[in-house]
């Protein structure tokens, strides 16, 4: 039943943080995974916390179990992975622009990327 309701609620979230992300603050994710994945990978793993009680039947043996303690584990545990995340991703960002570069030049960009760098066109207009 927890993972009725978490499906439910994760549903319900990420479909509104997709429509938050790209009507109120204009930000083009063309696959949604921030929204959809991030946001409901954060819900789902607060949620965990919350249905992993014996009294809602998820785990058996653990009478002292408290749902605010796990649910602060919970809470530290996502705000670990974000800050985590967000390191290694900008390292690995820095070493690409060392490297590559993340910018194509000005000229490419006023030509399109589609001939500039594939050669090929994207619409045939």
């Amino acid at each position: 039943v927890a993972a009725i309701i978490i499906g439910l609620l994760a549903g319900g979230v990420c479909y509104s943080a997709t429509n938050y992300l790209k009507q109120t603050l204009k930000i083009d994710d063309s696959l949604d995974v921030f929204p959809v994945h991030g946001v409901g990978g954060i819900l789902g793993s607060l949620l965990v916390g919350v249905f992993a009680s014996a009294s809602l039947g998820a785990f058996g043996g653990f009478d002292t179990f408290n749902i605010l303690a796990q649910l602060k584990v919970q809470f530290i545990a996502v705000i670990s992975v974000i800050a985590w995340t967000a390191f290694v991703t900008w390292l690995i960002l820095k070493i690409l622009d060392i490297v590559l570069g993340l910018r194509v030049s000005a000229d490419e960009e006023d030509e399109g990327l589609d001939i500039a760098l594939h050669e090929e066109t994207g619409y045939d207009l």
